[in-house]
């Protein structure tokens, strides 16, 4: 995501969405107009709306949606403020518990919060998850792991917090946030470039930083105290300018990645002052940032570096300024979007359908136009079924997509 110096544009679309200060929004000035894009939105196959998944509950910005892999049919919303709330995946649910509280610990407000969550894929034995928030003096992103006394245990003591590491964020936007663990059983981290705006400290080509990143690490490893690094990660071997922890670099901020069933990694990389783009994340790629934004130069200043361009991306003419990364639908109750990467804009509260080739770089992909405005979607998750869910963040609710 976001936080933005506001303009009028923004306090439009954010008065339309009933948000105020959370925004994966541009930030900066100077970008060179983008090249003419081919990309073009095609209509649906059939008529997509979004509808309230619980409507007797409601949340205080809402960031993450997930489950632990546990069989319980228990489903995790992560509040920005520093909660994670617990109930049961049942559209009569009437309340939600409180699962753990760090709001102590966290620095909220604009884009600083409660990020991230992730659970061990192991959780059933050992208790284990995982999450990413950003705390102040010093302001740091931190990951950590905490432990529930069982798996079915409905609230988790804060004390039991273990923290696997931190690293230093230059300013209070562009956090990245986003945590999963991969088919490969490593845990990967989304990081932002640190922000202010045009990433002035060139983190995301700095692959010595932690910033404007993909990282992987081995949490069931000791070789770097609480984790461990993968053998076969980029860097690995460490040395002069390369941290170890690297997976992809040359991002701005990718608030949301996800994989698919191929195991494809997707990233929606927030843009600067033109373009949102759509990434499939390779292992050691470079995706272009701040030497470009999109496909478009940036800051090349003559640069013939060698970068990954986006599967796919668009632009701020029609007030969609904020991509909020997504993913691909591999559930059964909307048989149409079956293998579309599901995402959306924060700001217009448009939602589309990319359909991309079953290659490993996603080849040409189309795209498709679903719901028109859905409201500030700030996340999307899945349920143990594989079903789609979206956070909408201002609104508090938790949404899916149904067929008319």
């Amino acid at each position: 995501m976001f936080y933005k110096t506001i303009t009028t544009l923004f306090l439009s679309l954010a008065a339309t969405a009933g948000v105020s200060s959370l925004i994966a929004f541009a930030c900066g000035s100077g970008a060179n107009d983008p090249a003419a894009s081919p990309d073009t939105t095609v209509p649906a196959a059939e008529t997509i709306k979004s509808e309230n998944a619980f409507p007797k509950l409601t949340f205080s910005q809402p960031v993450e949606f997930t489950h632990a892999g546990d069989g319980s049919n228990r489903v995790f919303v992560v509040e920005q403020a520093g909660t994670i709330r617990v109930f049961d995946n049942n559209v009569q649910t009437a309340s939600a518990s409180t699962y753990l509280d760090i709001k102590s610990k966290v620095a909220s407000g604009g884009e600083m919060g409660l990020l991230g969550l992730a659970f061990h894929p192991k959780f059933e034995q050992n208790g284990y998850f995982f999450v990413n928030y950003t705390k102040n003096n010093p302001r740091e992103t931190v990951i950590s792991r905490f432990k529930a006394a069982s798996a079915g245990a409905n609230t988790v003591d804060p004390a039991t917090e273990t923290v696997l590491f931190k690293f230093e964020q230059p300013y209070s936007n562009h956090n990245g946030g986003k945590i999963l663990f991969g088919p490969d059983g490593f845990l990967y981290i989304a990081t932002g470039d640190g922000g202010s705006g045009g990433d002035p400290q060139n983190n995301g080509q700095n692959t010595d930083s932690y910033l404007g990143k993909v990282l992987r690490i081995d949490v069931n490893a000791t070789d770097k105290g609480n984790y461990g690094i993968p053998k076969d990660n980029p860097f690995a071997a460490g040395g002069s300018g390369k941290l170890a922890e690297v997976y992809a670099y040359g991002l701005r901020n990718p608030w949301r990645i996800s994989f698919d069933e191929q195991g494809r990694l997707w990233a929606g990389d927030v843009g600067q002052n033109k373009i949102e783009e759509v990434d499939i994340i390779q292992k050691g790629g470079n995706y272009g940032w701040r030497l470009k934004e999109g496909r478009s130069d940036y800051n090349n200043n003559g640069s013939n570096t060698a970068v990954i361009e986006p599967i796919w991306q668009y632009s701020h003419d029609n007030g969609d300024v904020s991509i909020t990364g997504g993913a691909v639908y591999r559930g059964s109750a909307n048989a149409s979007l079956k293998g579309k990467y599901i995402y959306a804009d924060y700001a217009s509260g448009r939602v589309w359908a990319l359909t991309a080739d079953n290659t490993p770089t996603g080849g040409k992909a189309t795209n498709q136009l679903l719901v028109n405005r859905a409201g500030a979607i700030s996340a999307f998750g899945e349920d143990a079924k594989n079903e789609l869910y979206l956070c909408n963040h201002g609104e508090g609710r938790i949404l899916r997509l149904s067929s008319n």
